[in-house]
């Protein structure tokens, strides 16, 4: 299946702290996540290790909303959570 990230998607992982790689590991080893309506949701933690506007994070979570058009996975948006996770990715 083909991968399309979309612009918008591009732009809030630049805001929130992820970047496309991230993005399509998670588009492609993370798990199903709900989602609204008929989109479609995957997430995984991440080490991270790091301070993000002052705090440090021992991980961060990022899940993607996605649709499926024939056989491409078209991105509609990316959050990004940080804190930690039991279960962890």
């Amino acid at each position: 299946m083909k991968i399309r990230i979309d612009l918008h998607t591009l732009g809030r992982a630049l805001e929130r702290g992820t970047h496309k790689e991230e993005i399509i590991d998670v588009l492609l080893t993370g798990v199903d996540a709900r989602a609204k309506g008929h989109r479609k949701s995957r997430a995984k933690v991440f080490d991270y290790g790091q301070k993000r506007l002052g705090t440090f994070y021992e991980q961060k979570k990022v899940e993607v909303i996605y649709t499926i058009e024939n056989d491409t996975i078209i991105t509609v948006t990316v959050y990004v959570f940080y804190g930690s996770w039991e279960g962890r990715k």
